[in-house]
């Protein structure tokens, strides 16, 4: 607000970590230009038809009426309103209209998630033209800007040091700025492995295990393998995740569930499976229609336990209650992940944290990871030839590896055919928490991460994620119970499963060493012993991993 009234600017672009407080901020703004008489109406824009109402409600709290109803051919409004909400397709469609409405008072234009004028050009073009000759402009984003070259209306861009026009915020409020002021809460990240088995299109079964080196067309299918609620790996996810939000209840009692799913036949599976995991039916969302936006209004205003969506909670939709996540879609882009962790950010009183538990497949780790990186919109490459004769080339061959590669017409469609699931590991501020060997679902060790209080302090939980860590390793060295047969004297699939065991545990062992990750290190055994994946290696192929990562640990200490 501060810097806002010193400059009093005509464009103000504010990005703020979701759960920040944006919408807040913006009527807070809007009320004082409104008493000023700098402005005389409010033009809010949204990307969704719930989001509208959601403005429109926040808005009357602190005395501003808003009509979310209006559409553009409806040229006025009843005189009890100070302004209207529209969506940016909403804009697009008649943009004249909204332009003569715009021109006919001093109109404050609120912006909501603006990188959404860039999603599409007809959609940028409109906003562009309908607010063009709005009084005051503030735009709003709470997720990183995507990486392409349509322009966001109204949006200052400068060149970088490498040439390229960056988007520039006149304020920028972070994640960890956030959660330095308690304003978001800390969030644990439950990464689950397992092995998952499906059928390629040609009749070939593939098997691996999640976090392993694979090919992006494996990944992928390994990971929709995973989330196939048919299988084995959604049920026990969805019974940890339970788990989980019985311990935060003890602390936080109305602290509600959600799972993210891609399509509606799969959110309907997961609601079956939770059902009969709780005994009650969880809240189920499938669409943008409007009894949707009821029933989040529903559950959020209740102390119903879990809700399954599959596009409705996504940037922006308010349940602050939400404290446990189950991350089973396999959209992965960085923008969706930020939006989808944003619904469990938002702190309602100190020491709350949030838990999202995910799939144990790189690039939703890498995510995580990344989540409190800021990324400015980038509109284009500086193209370059000096020393590369393929640079013209380079945006061609990005976009093919941004697409599904052509292996995906040679595995063609696929048929889950078994999975299972196993605790991997915990990630939270930077670090990464776990135990050595297999961690099955169920175990005390297991219960060690989803046993956390749902109250502690950012700097609390990592000290407990540390100690629970060390304290187990303690028993496992102090109590190692007599191994009554040798790994001989069992069946072939259980001399298998006890390598395979004591190979993860090494790597486990070697990570906590140097610092190396898991999937690095396997793919490196199997670059330097051969073989496939850990999960179909014969045992000659398992025995020589171990001890080549066991030399590789002797030559370490000496």
């Amino acid at each position: 607000m501060s810097k806002y009234f010193e400059s009093n600017p005509k464009d103000f672009l504010a990005v703020a970590t979701p759960g920040a407080g944006k919408t807040t901020f913006a009527l807070t703004l809007a009320n004082e230009l409104l008493a000023r008489r700098v402005v005389e109406r409010i033009t809010i824009v949204a990307p969704t038809e719930h989001l509208k109402t959601q403005w429109a409600e926040a808005a009357a709290r602190v005395g501003i009426a808003i009509d979310p109803t209006y559409s553009a051919g409806q040229g006025k409004t009843s005189k009890d309103f100070v302004g209207i909400a529209v969506t940016y397709a909403g804009v697009a469609v008649n943009p004249l209209a909204m332009r003569l409405r715009t021109e006919r008072f001093k109109t404050l234009v609120i912006m909501d998630e603006v990188h959404h004028a860039g999603d599409a050009l007809s959609w940028g073009d409109g906003v562009r033209e309908a607010f063009d000759p709005a009084h005051r402009r503030l735009a709003l984003t709470g997720t990183p800007f995507r990486s392409d070259i349509n322009p966001i209306p109204f949006v200052t861009y400068a060149p970088g040091d490498d040439g390229v026009p960056r988007s520039l915020a006149d304020y920028t409020y972070g994640y960890s700025h956030a959660l330095a002021d308690h304003v978001v809460r800390p969030v644990l990240f439950m990464a689950y492995s397992g092995e998952m088995q499906w059928r390629t299109r040609a009749g070939d079964e593939l098997s691996a295990r999640l976090g392993e080196p694979m090919t992006k067309d494996q990944h992928q299918h390994a990971l929709r393998t995973a989330l196939d609620p048919k299988g084995s790996w959604m049920p026990a996810v969805l019974e940890a995740a339970d788990k989980r939000l019985s311990e935060v209840r003890r602390h936080v009692p109305d602290a509600g569930g959600l799972v993210i799913s891609t399509d509606q036949e799969s959110a309907r599976a997961y609601a079956k499976l939770l059902r009969a995991i709780t005994g009650e039916s969880p809240t189920l969302v499938l669409s943008d229609e409007k009894a949707a936006s009821k029933k989040i209004s529903k559950f959020s205003d209740s102390q119903d336990r879990w809700m399954v969506a599959v596009r409705m909670v996504s940037e922006g939709v308010d349940v602050p209650r939400l404290a446990v996540g189950v991350y089973a879609t396999t959209t992965s882009t960085p923008l969706f992940f930020a939006q989808a962790i944003g619904r469990f950010v938002r702190a309602r009183k100190r020491g709350e944290t949030a838990s999202v538990f995910l799939p144990s497949v790189p690039h939703l780790l890498e995510n995580a990871s990344q989540m409190e990186v800021e990324r400015d919109h980038v509109l284009k490459r500086k193209k370059n030839d000096d020393g590369d004769i393929f640079a013209e080339e380079q945006h061609l061959i990005d976009a093919a590896n941004a697409s599904e590669g052509a292996a995906d017409d040679l595995l063609g469609s696929f048929e889950a055919l078994d999975s299972s699931a196993v605790f991997d590991r915990v990630l939270y501020d930077g670090g990464e928490f776990g135990h050595s060997g297999e961690v099955h679902v169920g175990s005390e060790e297991e219960m060690d991460f989803l046993g956390i209080p749902g109250l502690l302090e950012a700097d609390q939980v990592r000290d407990l994620l540390k100690a629970r860590q060390v304290e187990r390793a303690a028993k496992q060295r102090e109590v190692r119970p007599q191994r009554v047969e040798t790994v001989e004297d069992v069946s072939t699939h259980e001399q298998l499963a006890v390598m395979r065991r004591e190979l993860n545990g090494l790597v486990a062992a070697w990570y906590h060493r140097t610092g190396q990750a898991h999937g690095i290190t396997h793919a490196e055994l199997r670059k330097q012993c051969g073989g496939p994946a850990a999960a179909v290696a014969t045992g000659e192929e398992l025995r020589a991993r171990i001890d080549k990562i066991r030399d590789w640990a002797v030559r370490k200490s000496s």
